[in-house]
């Protein structure tokens, strides 16, 4: 690829496209709302969310300085993100608190790259993380969902026109932000009636003292305050 063929892929990554219409906006809300909430959809698409959560997990241990032994992702869209450092600490506590905020704050993100219309961007950038995430799945199930994944938003953003573009970008931020605020309400839920007492709240009450319904509290304010935020941003109010 040669000096200017390099520049014009940059500029089309970089630059801004235009603005969607409103009707493109809600509809790709709709459906995003139509899928977290009907339970058949949900069981399927939640595989992105876990991707996300365990996404989360990773990159905030290698940010604070863990090393990141592998992911696992599972066909009940469970998942299991290994990381190895000082088992106490602020490094620990941010590993463990970033799965459950991580999709609302990518949605978030997301709607603020959509706000400023740099739509090829979001597409190439989640692109870009779905592969560095590639090389750390450790189970084939994982291998073939974040495979399934990268190749959709990168077939789509090198494919298709603007307007398929805007819709896939918008309907994956929506999702991201609706889908988000159900995982705690399902933890609370299950906490209440299984146990499930080695949840990420739990090791969060163990690693700070701190309850774990008042990290499963934080995990409802981040998701609905990144719902709020984001979804303003997207309606451009």
């Amino acid at each position: 690829m040669d000096a200017t063929n390099a520049a014009d892929l940059w500029d089309r990554v970089t630059g801004a496209q235009p603005d969607p219409t409103t009707w493109l906006v809600v509809s790709t809300g709709v459906v995003a709302l139509a899928v977290v909430v009907f339970r058949t959809a949900w069981r399927i698409a939640r595989n992105a969310v876990t991707i996300a959560h365990e996404g989360g997990h990773a990159l905030v241990a290698l940010l604070s300085g863990r090393r990141l032994d592998g992911i696992r992702l599972h066909s009940d869209t469970s998942g299991l993100t290994v990381s190895r450092g000082k088992p106490t600490g602020l490094g620990m506590i941010l590993t463990a608190a970033s799965g459950y905020t991580a999709p609302s704050l990518l949605g978030l993100g997301g709607a603020w790259l959509l706000a400023a219309n740099h739509i090829t961007l979001l597409l190439w950038g989640t692109t870009a993380l779905l592969v560095a995430m590639l090389v750390m799945i450790r189970n084939a199930y994982g291998v073939l969902t974040v495979v399934i994944s990268g190749a959709a938003f990168f077939l789509v953003s090198w494919l298709t026109g603007p307007d398929v573009q805007a819709g896939f970008a918008y309907a994956v931020v929506w999702f991201l932000l609706l889908g988000g605020v159900r995982p705690p309400f399902e933890l609370q839920r299950k906490r209440r009636h299984q146990g499930a007492y080695d949840s990420d709240p739990d090791q969060l009450a163990r690693l700070t003292g701190i309850p774990a319904g008042a990290w499963l509290l934080l995990f409802h304010v981040v998701s609905l305050c990144s719902l709020l935020a984001g979804g303003r941003w997207l309606l451009g109010l």
